[in-house]
């Protein structure tokens, strides 16, 4: 078989159109758990063939705009899958559990994972603190005016914005988003470039040892794959989710533990970009992907179901508990201290992991 023919006919080819074939054929049926396992394989499958898609595109734009994209993509889950679940009668706090669950996961798993792996292979993970302390600030800013602020907010019952005051975080938010995005594409794209190990600055483009970047016929293939494989993602989870709500239900877990699977299964794509990068000393992808997946987590989402609750005449409660925001505070002041030296060690790594399962295991048993 010629490598033209091996690569039309590739796993990440063929998953994603399999995967949108099981889509059309369980569409708008509720299948028996044996099936929804089964469902699960293609589902698992198209996020895998995502990723690789989503690395093709980014390594012909190139840094930063290729976290970017990933970001961007992972993100489009997250809100479908937020809105399907609202639209659905699903429970108030959803969005907040699922934004908050992608804010912990990316800011202690993502980042943990990649600063352990980054460290133990290359005796320490080096990485660019303005860019990263850029990104860290904008990630605790959003989630503070968004997942904290409702709280103590006395406009409307319990853990609501008012109208008036969803409005003005969603606008905040965005406008925020799309500053930092500026900053990283634009402005001050060089601080988002992986360092090298013993010299501040990016890599040399032409000495990086990296493969040499696809064509853009391949790049605008991977792209078209890419959203087949997000639109079966999306569509398939969507399938399982009643799958997954009457587990949590019949487990015996709290509500919000929905939120933590919908945001594990999003985020899946990043998680293995991110490890990728470290692994081979690019830890500052790394944290791009980390922190860039948590701020369109709240920056994209909020916004967006502040609109949908225009046409959804349900209650959207966005205030974390009190355990949520211990736990994130908890997690900013460790983030800044793991940031600010611009190296970090395996011990820093191994911190973020043991918040990340302190907030699993308390999502499960508060």
């Amino acid at each position: 078989m010629s490598t033209a023919t091996r690569g039309r006919y590739s796993w990440t080819v063929v998953v994603p159109l399999v995967a949108l074939v099981v889509l059309a054929f369980s569409w708008g049926r509720y299948p028996a758990p044996l099936v929804a396992a089964l469902i699960a394989v293609p589902l698992i499958g198209a996020v895998l063939a995502a990723v690789h898609h989503a690395e093709v595109v980014a390594h012909r734009v190139g840094e930063p705009f290729g976290s970017l994209v990933l970001a961007v993509a992972v993100t489009v889950i997250e809100v479908a899958l937020i809105l399907t679940l609202m639209i659905s009668g699903g429970a108030s706090t959803y969005a907040r559990d699922t934004v908050f669950a992608a804010v912990m996961i990316s800011a202690n798993g993502i980042v943990g994972i990649s600063l352990l792996v980054g460290a133990l292979r290359h005796h320490l993970a080096n990485f660019n603190p303005e860019g990263t302390g850029s990104a860290l600030a904008t990630v605790i800013t959003l989630a503070s005016l968004t997942l904290v602020l409702p709280r103590f907010t006395t406009g409307a019952p319990g853990a609501e914005f008012t109208g008036a005051q969803l409005a003005f975080a969603a606008v905040a938010s965005l406008a925020l988003y799309g500053l930092f995005v500026f900053t990283q594409t634009v402005r001050h794209r060089d601080f988002f470039l992986p360092v090298e190990p013993d010299r501040p600055g990016p890599h040399d483009d032409d000495g990086d040892g990296h493969a040499d970047p696809p064509s853009t016929r391949d790049a605008l293939v991977s792209l078209g794959l890419l959203v087949v494989a997000l639109v079966a993602v999306v569509g398939l989870a969507k399938v399982e989710s009643p799958s997954i709500e009457h587990g949590v239900e019949a487990a015996g877990f709290p509500a919000a533990s929905v939120g933590v699977v919908i945001a594990l299964l999003v985020l899946l794509p990043e998680s293995i970009a991110a490890v990728r990068a470290a692994a081979r000393d690019d830890v500052q992808i790394s944290f791009n992907l980390a922190y860039g997946s948590a701020m369109a987590s709240i920056g994209l989402t909020i916004p967006t179901i502040a609109v949908a609750t225009i046409f959804i005449d349900d209650p959207l409660d966005l205030g974390l508990a009190p355990l949520q925001i211990v736990l994130l505070a908890v997690t900013a002041v460790v983030s800044v201290l793991t940031v600010v030296p611009g190296r970090s060690k395996p011990l820093n790594g191994g911190v973020h992991l043991v918040l990340l399962a302190a907030f699993v295991f308390l999502s499960l048993q508060p």
